[in-house]
């Protein structure tokens, strides 16, 4: 119940007049880290995990609050690093239903059940806490969605929410992103016309670099965002072209053709230690400014109509 309330908290301070239709909305970077902390209080989300249902009760009961197009869509899957059978559960919400042109913008809201590319050995079986790897796309996502139901976007977004992503054996890319294949391969809602993947972008040393595989298949879409973060002067976007990333905006573009553009700094926090999938991954290594570059960046390519 203190969590229910909690967000009623957020969403009664967080109310502002709409203003013009002109106007761009300020992502609150402060109110995204809150949803950050809030995620990790309900310690690991790994499926099977009491703060995994947990944390979908709280995520559902908060986007009830903000539209009343939401969808649930179950799965049953193999968790491939502990073979035990799960149902998956992915969070669909939409806004500006009625619009024929549509992007979807999702994350992954699961966490990993083993912390196996931690240094100690101790640790390589005990489930990761996903302040970056998990809560940081998902907190992104949730303000994003505050800002559409007090401000309604121009065209149609479908904020999507996948289960199931971090269930995968290195070395083996095709047994991750769980959920995305099966909603790609099932779509429960109109196609949209392209999308956009935001993970792991909490790092308080944040450096997003082109991912290949989404320049790949939107080149135009890179070209806008990048172009528009510098524009913008969000610093931890660099034009350079990174890794080759295994994610969910693959399976959205190999199943379903939806051009899907992958927002991740993969190098947390650097090239020489990285905080994926250990015990460092914690929100003391994350921070509200590198949540809010992105946000701002997404706020401003949805409501700017002069970016292009």
């Amino acid at each position: 119940m203190s969590k229910l309330i909690l967000i009623l908290f957020f969403l009664l301070i967080g109310c502002s007049s709409k203003g013009s239709p002109n106007d761009i909305p300020v992502f609150d970077q402060n109110k995204a880290f809150d949803h950050l902390l809030n995620q990790c209080s309900f310690g690991p989300r790994n499926p099977g995990s009491v703060g995994h249902n947990n944390f979908f009760e709280y995520l559902h009961e908060y986007f009830s609050m903000l539209s009343s197009d939401i969808i649930i869509q179950e799965f049953n899957y193999n968790e491939h690093i502990t073979g035990i059978d799960r149902k998956g559960k992915n969070l669909i919400v939409q806004f500006n239903k009625e619009s024929k042109n549509r992007i979807l913008i999702g994350a992954h809201w699961d966490t990993r059940a083993i912390s196996d590319q931690d240094p100690n050995e101790e640790n390589l079986n005990i489930p990761i806490l996903g302040a970056n790897d998990g809560a940081s796309g998902t907190a992104v996502l949730m303000e994003l969605g505050f800002i559409f139901s007090n401000f309604p976007p121009p065209f149609g977004i479908d904020l999507v929410f996948f289960d199931a992503e971090d269930v995968g054996i290195n070395g083996e890319p095709t047994t991750f992103a769980v959920g995305s294949d099966y909603f790609s391969k099932n779509l429960p809602i109109r196609k949209p016309d392209s999308g956009i993947i935001v993970d792991m972008v909490g790092d308080k040393n944040l450096k997003i670099p082109i991912e290949r595989f989404s320049y790949q298949v939107d080149k135009k879409k890179v070209k806008e965002l990048w172009s528009l973060a510098d524009k913008l002067s969000l610093s931890a976007f660099e034009y350079t072209l990174g890794y080759e990333i295994y994610d969910d905006h693959v399976p959205l573009w190999e199943n379903a053709k939806i051009p899907t553009v992958n927002i991740i700094d993969f190098d947390y926090p650097n090239l020489f230690y990285n905080h994926w999938h250990t015990q460092n991954d914690i929100p003391e290594n994350c921070s509200p400014q590198s949540l809010g570059q992105v946000g701002t960046l997404l706020v401003n390519y949805i409501y700017d109509k002069n970016h292009k």
